[in-house]
This record gives structure tokens, C-alpha cells and sequence, in this order.
């Protein structure tokens, strides 16, 4: 990890998250098993954003699924970068397919899926997925284990 560091601007410092995706800085590391595919999840059960057009906030649970090749994102620019949409204003599809494109710009990865499982707007939950490249043969891909949207009932 010495070797990379010093390319590193936000792991091992103190960064606020930038004021909006746009501006956000994510970084990539160098993946130590590039020569085995393997799956990598992150999950993220509380994101939010803000409707483009009410200003009320939208909160999406999302898994982000990928086959890393030569890079990985370091996780702390990933959690500054998803801070950022905090008070950005955005459907749930610019949300879900936007950062699923960016991090496939960073990792140039084998695959990636991203699920967003959006709460109820206007009473209506929204589901938005996005997907990159074919899953590598003898890959195993476990289920996001997100159930569909039930309310109370």
C-alpha cells in the first residue's frame, strides 16, 4: 500500500465531501489479485439525494456489484463522492446510471451492476439497474438481497 499512497489526496486526512457529484474526487488503487476475478459489493443502505423538482430529499438503498481488472475505488473517495449527492438534485435514474458510469470511467472493471431501491415518491417506488460488461464465467454473483418495495402490508 506504501507504493500508492502518496497518489492518494483524501485517504488518511481529514476531506469534507464536495458540494456536489460533479465536483467529487474519486480514486482508484491499484487491484492486488488482477489476475483473479472475483466479485466485489459495496452496499449502501442510506443514500440520499433531492428531487430536481419538489427540493425534497429521495433516500435509495444501493449495491454495487463489480469484477474489478486492474483497479479498485478506494472506499473512502466512494463514500465522499456518494456524500456529494446529498444536496444534488436528480432523478433516481440520472442517480443509479450516473455513478454506476463514473465508476466504470475510474475501474474500467470486467463488470459492474448497480441496484437502487428507491423509497416511495408520490407513492410510487422506483427500482433502477444498470449494468457494465458480462459477468466472468465461474463468477459467483449472489442476489443484492434487496426485497421489492411492500409498505405495511
Amino acid at each position: 500500500m506504501a507504493s500508492y499512497t502518496s497518489e492518494l489526496t483524501q485517504l488518511g486526512t481529514a476531506t469534507e465531501a464536495a458540494a456536489s457529484p460533479e465536483q467529487a474526487v474519486l480514486e482508484r488503487v491499484p487491484n492486488p489479485h488482477a489476475d483473479t476475478d472475483y466479485v466485489t459489493r459495496f452496499t449502501i443502505p442510506e443514500f440520499t439525494s433531492i428531487c430536481p423538482v419538489t427540493g425534497q430529499p429521495d433516500f435509495a438503498h444501493l449495491v454495487i456489484d463489480f469484477v474489478a481488472d486492474k483497479w479498485l475505488v478506494e472506499s473512502k473517495s466512494l463514500k465522499l463522492y456518494l456524500t456529494s449527492f446529498r444536496n444534488h438534485g436528480a432523478f433516481h435514474e440520472d442517480c443509479t446510471v450516473g455513478i454506476g458510469r463514473r465508476l466504470v470511467e475510474l475501474m474500467e472493471p470486467r463488470f459492474l451492476r448497480i441496484g437502487g431501491y428507491w423509497y416511495p415518491r408520490g407513492g410510487i417506488p422506483i427500482d433502477v439497474f444498470w449494468q457494465h460488461g458480462e459477468l466472468p464465467k465461474n463468477v459467483w454473483l449472489p442476489d443484492q438481497g434487496v426485497p421489492t418495495y411492500r409498505g405495511r402490508g
